[in-house]
């Protein structure tokens, strides 16, 4: 066990001073014995507001036998959640990216006050994962991270496997007839089938990945099904590893560093994973001190491709990556490709490398999931940051599954999603448009909102291809089409996004890595003198708070 000297929770609990801590923790279940043990923080981000994390106070439950097994003291207390796919398409998705802070904060306040000597946390829907992960990295106290495992598929009316985006995708489809008001009843009812988050390799199975890749949780931890056996064991286990790394002093900034970065942007690369990872990695990195930028991403994108047949761009979820071996056996195909840092420390107290010793390969049996390295399915990395006049920051874009990966054309321009959303109901939104949503960024917004309604109508309507998209916001890990997002600097603080008119000719070209706007310098330096600062959306409340602190997007859309 732990050195008592170096245990954090004695400052709590230890001496004849703090006889009046003790006396309030033998309420709720102190015994004299464990004052002498480790007491550990359980974050259960349990909510029943979303199928992500409904299940969570079941995993938490045997999180905590695991702690109290192995010698620990579990004390568990909850953390808030927004739903990503319930707020999507209003105001509510305000709060989203917003969430990510919160939680980080409240998982941060409730360890440090009562100065817990460990961290387990449980989570589930998209802004769970980085918001736990910052939170450990913050405090640097031995923590591990349960992910709380993704939905199984939805059959479709046609006996087809449906998630969350055939959902937004069928009111694209209704809005031009393609299916009738009956279909798309048929498909919303049958898309979650139960627990579990989006099933494609969407924001929370992207993070959950990279954070299995880093070294903060158990192998196989982004692959086990929420509804499985194998999640109930691994909670428990987790619980056990989590008092081992208390033992050895394995701490949160021994295992987030340069390299275990590149290992796990490197994962989410291979496997086609949501844009959200460059925000939520370098948000990470920022929290534990490592030197992390947008040209990090670019630099691994141009070496590892994208072999990962899974949704949005493929035919796949996770649940089918778990039924041929799950991330293990993926991290082991890199691993053997030489992708991986297999020398990096985590949370079992082995490298990776150990970790995945007795672990085939995803390619030692026939499966179509994961295409061959020598045949992927794009041969660089499918998340792109573009740069230009009119993203002197950086904006990054999605391109896997493109035919067309650049595009010129006339922008029309909108201030908000819901202005957008109306015209694309509305079919004003032909094919050679370049679509610019702006005041959506992280003051604007505020929250930087993604856009998963726009997209999703866009391919119901057959118009992903052929339409360019460019917003200060955000985009899901669901979206797919000829789209780019984080623009930055944002329209709200003076960004070039705000100064475009419609019908001015932009260029999107994903090859060359260019975002421009095709107007000369001089009228652009007259639209510039001519902009003046907008007072901020919100006054007060948690989205005036952030809209006053959060930095850019380029920066991670951190707020410390």
């Amino acid at each position: 066990m732990a050195d008592g000297s170096t245990r954090k929770s004695l400052t709590t609990t230890g001496g004849p001073g703090r006889a009046p801590n003790r006396a309030m923790l033998r309420a709720v279940g102190f015994t004299d014995a464990d004052f002498d043990k480790p007491v550990v923080g359980v974050a259960s981000l349990f909510s029943d507001i979303t199928p992500c994390n409904s299940h969570l106070d079941r995993l938490a439950v045997k999180g905590r036998e695991g702690v109290r097994a192995a010698g620990g003291v579990p004390q568990t207390f909850g953390a808030p959640t927004v739903s990503d796919g319930i707020t999507m398409g209003h105001m509510g998705m305000r709060y989203s990216l917003v969430s990510r802070e919160v939680i980080a904060d409240s998982i941060e306040t409730v360890c440090g006050a009562m100065n817990h000597d460990g961290l387990l946390a449980f989570g589930g829907c998209d802004k769970n994962m980085p918001g736990c992960v910052m939170a450990m990295a913050r405090l640097n106290i031995p923590s591990v991270f349960v992910y709380g495992g993704s939905i199984l598929p939805g059959i479709g009316p046609d006996g087809e496997p449906l998630d969350i985006v055939s959902a937004f995708e069928a009111v694209g489809q209704f809005q031009t007839g393609k299916i009738d008001a009956k279909k798309l009843h048929k498909i919303e009812c049958e898309t979650c089938p139960g627990q579990g988050s989006c099933g494609g390799m969407f924001t929370a199975n992207t993070m959950s990945t990279a954070i299995e890749a880093m070294g903060l949780a158990l192998p196989g931890d982004a692959s086990n099904p929420a509804v499985s056996a194998a999640k109930e064991r691994q909670a428990y286990l987790a619980g056990a590893a989590l008092v081992g790394c208390i033992e050895r002093n394995i701490r949160p900034r021994d295992l987030i560093t340069r390299r275990s970065l590149e290992n796990a942007y490197t994962t989410v690369l291979a496997l086609g994973g949501s844009t959200n990872a460059v925000l939520h990695l370098m948000a990470i990195a920022r929290e534990a001190g490592v030197d992390w930028s947008l040209s990090d991403f670019d630099r691994i994108g141009a070496k590892i491709p994208h072999l990962a047949e899974l949704r949005p761009s493929g035919k796949y979820v996770m649940y089918d990556l778990y039924r041929v071996g799950g991330t293990p056996a993926v991290l082991r195909a890199l691993l053997d490709a030489g992708w991986l840092h297999g020398d990096c420390p985590t949370v079992t107290g082995k490298t990776l490398a150990e970790n995945l010793a007795d672990v085939a390969s995803i390619y030692a049996k026939p499966q179509d999931v994961i295409a061959p390295i020598d045949k992927p399915k794009y041969a660089h990395g499918h998340i792109v940051v573009l740069k230009g006049n009119l993203a002197p920051e950086g904006a990054v874009a999605k391109v896997s599954g493109l035919k067309q990966r650049s595009i010129t054309g006339p922008a029309k321009v909108f201030d908000g999603e819901e202005a957008c959303f109306r015209a694309i109901s509305e079919k004003r939104i032909v094919a050679g448009d370049v679509v610019v949503i702006r005041g959506e960024g992280p003051v604007g917004g505020p929250g930087m909102r993604e856009m998963l309604s726009i997209t999703g109508a866009l391919m119901g309507q057959g118009l992903g291809e052929s339409v360019g998209l460019i917003t200060d916001g955000r985009f899901s890990g669901g979206t797919h089409g000829l789209v780019v997002g984080h623009v930055a600097p944002e329209a709200w603080v003076g960004g070039p996004i705000g100064l475009v008119k419609d019908g001015d000719s932009i260029t999107i070209d994903a090859d060359r890595k260019v975002l421009a706007l095709n107007v000369d310098e001089a009228e652009l330096a007259r639209r510039k003198a001519a902009w003046t600062k907008p007072p901020l959306r919100v006054e007060r409340g948690v989205l005036a708070k952030y809209a006053k602190l959060v930095h850019s997007a380029s920066e991670g859309a951190v707020t410390g």
